[in-house]
């Protein structure tokens, strides 16, 4: 009896499998491509082509070859998706009998997207099903055509975003996307899950809810996730203009709520390698950002509620607002920071520019800064006033005849009692401006400079010497003939690492006589570190 029932089992096994085989053969699956595309079509208000389509009873479904999605044509011809394959999964027998098409799943294989904003502010993806669902919502609020669409599971696999900006060639890749989507419908919130790749190896991964579709703006669709991103490169994001030299890796975990027109994004983030402009080099040292802003969803804008950097021992604050309507976001922040370590603000001079003479560093005191930053995130310009208390610099290699000729004992370090000046930072140029310092051994400082591109030095400046009686302050006197003793005014050149002091004779003299600079600025050089150029001599024969 067993035997039997095994046989009969078989027989009907096997009868299955023979229908399978047949159908799958037999079945022209191309005779729905129409109706696929046109479902499609309609759901995704974008014209949808498809190739060769075939009917697989093992994949539960139908596949397809060669997809492409338009783009919208405000933003080029060129179509918005392309995927080497798509499979459909339908129920079969309403497929097989009454020739029925009942997606249950979409799984599109190795799409390539282009992610573009113009101009304005506005993502090439932002009409996708839009044209649908106000369709849909137009029949007398009924709910047909599109918005009746759902998908149990819609799964992108390998896929490539490239995101740039329009109508230029600005692009940045972000690779192994795969993106997983459950009950995906017009009219109620969907779940969803996504990773990638980032541009220079980190990766990315997003988790939450969406929905329902906005039927104006899909990128006004109400959206509840969470983030976290791992070593992202910000120069390869896709965001940023390469040319302006901002550079580093990012690491960030936060959240995003938002009902569809008004987004509240709150977490952490931490920049390492931080680069701000073109002739800045890494921080030596992590920047944390702990912040919270308010963000209109119409308006592409928003308010900074709470952001504290900290690096080091150092926490500063800053507020402001931020429009992300152009191509780069626009941002207008004031950041206050007083008394903070001076080692913890030397190890971030770097990022903008401020490299110290190659074995020097500061050590204690604190600096203050009441800066404003404003303009397009990538084109920052960052302003206002500066100040230095009681910090010694550490390493410059002075030679101990020119420390006596100075008339200034640098044994432990030049301790600067204080500094002030006027800032202005810019992608090209450090600006100081009224600088004012006090250095106990060797006088007051004044003057205004630039660091240039390639950190390049250009600064006038007039030192009043402490010590009456050093050969620098005889000299200075014997060159302005007898005029306030102790007055010498010098210019500072090379770079921020190679540093050269040459008096201005010009100054002194106020063009009435002229001296050989070439000594005093070899005592001025092997003042401040500068190493002498070696003199070649020729011996008589």
């Amino acid at each position: 009896m067993k035997h039997r029932i095994l046989l009969i089992l078989g027989i009907d096994v096997a009868a299955i499998i023979v229908v399978i085989l047949l159908v799958d053969l037999l079945f022209d699956a191309n005779s729905f491509r129409p109706q696929v595309q046109a479902q499609l079509t309609e759901a995704l208000g974008r014209p949808v082509s498809i190739g060769n389509l075939a009917l697989s009873i093992w994949h539960g479904g139908v596949e397809a070859s060669d997809v492409s999605i338009g783009e919208d044509p405000a933003f080029g011809k060129e179509p918005f998706l392309r995927a080497k394959g798509l499979v459909v999964g339908v129920d079969l027998l309403p497929l097989i009998f009454s020739k029925a098409v009942h997606v249950n799943s979409l799984t599109i294989q190795e799409p390539k997207v282009m992610l573009l904003k113009n101009a304005a502010g506005k993502w090439n993806f932002a009409s996708l099903g839009t044209a649908a669902g106000k369709k849909g919502g137009d029949a007398g609020g009924k709910g047909s055509g599109a918005t009746d669409l759902s998908i149990g599971a819609l799964k992108i696999a390998d896929g490539t975003i490239t995101v740039g900006e329009a109508n230029t060639r600005r692009a940045d890749s972000y690779t192994k996307v795969n993106v997983k989507v459950r009950d995906l419908s017009y009219t109620s919130r969907f779940p969803f899950q996504a990773e990638a790749e980032t541009p220079g190896g980190g990766s990315l991964k997003l988790e939450g809810e969406a929905g329902p579709l906005n039927q104006d703006d899909a990128s006004s669709t109400p959206l509840d996730l969470t983030m976290e991103v791992k070593h992202m490169d910000v120069a390869a994001t896709g965001f940023l203009d390469p040319s302006s030299g901002m550079a580093g890796t990012v690491d960030q975990k936060g959240t995003l709520k938002s009902d569809g027109k008004t987004a509240h994004l709150q977490g952490k983030v931490t920049a390492s390698g931080l680069r701000l402009v073109k002739s800045g080099a890494p921080a030596r040292q992590p920047v944390t950002v702990d912040y919270a802003t308010d963000y209109d969803v119409a308006r592409q804008a928003g308010v900074l509620t709470r952001t504290d950097l900290h690096t080091g021992k150092s926490t500063v604050k800053m507020g402001g607002n931020y429009d992300t309507r152009g191509t780069s976001t626009v941002v207008h922040l004031k950041l206050d920071g007083n008394n903070l370590p001076m080692e913890d603000v030397a190890n971030v001079l770097p990022a903008i520019g401020v490299i110290l003479p190659q074995g020097a560093r500061m050590e204690g005191g604190t600096v203050s800064a009441d800066l404003s930053l404003d303009g397009p995130i990538d084109r920052l310009v960052t302003t206002g006033p500066i100040s230095i208390n009681n910090t010694k610099m550490v390493g410059l290699k002075i030679p101990s005849a020119a420390s006596a000729i100075a008339g200034i004992n640098t044994g432990s370090g030049v301790l600067v009692q204080s500094f002030t000046s006027g800032l202005r930072v810019t992608p090209d140029t450090v600006d100081l401006s009224n600088m004012n310092a006090v250095v106990p051994q060797l006088g007051t400082l004044a003057g205004n400079g630039v660091i240039g591109p390639n950190n390049a030095l250009n600064f006038k400046m007039l030192a009043h010497l402490s010590n009456p009686n050093s050969v620098l302050s005889g000299v200075s006197q014997l060159l302005s003939f007898g005029q306030k003793r102790g007055d010498l005014p010098f210019e500072i050149t090379g770079t921020t690492q190679r540093p050269m002091f040459v008096p201005n004779i010009a100054g002194m003299m106020s063009g009435a006589a002229t001296a050989p600079a070439q000594g005093i600025g070899g005592i001025l050089g092997g003042l401040f570190g500068q190493k002498k150029q070696q003199q070649q001599t020729t011996k008589p024969k």
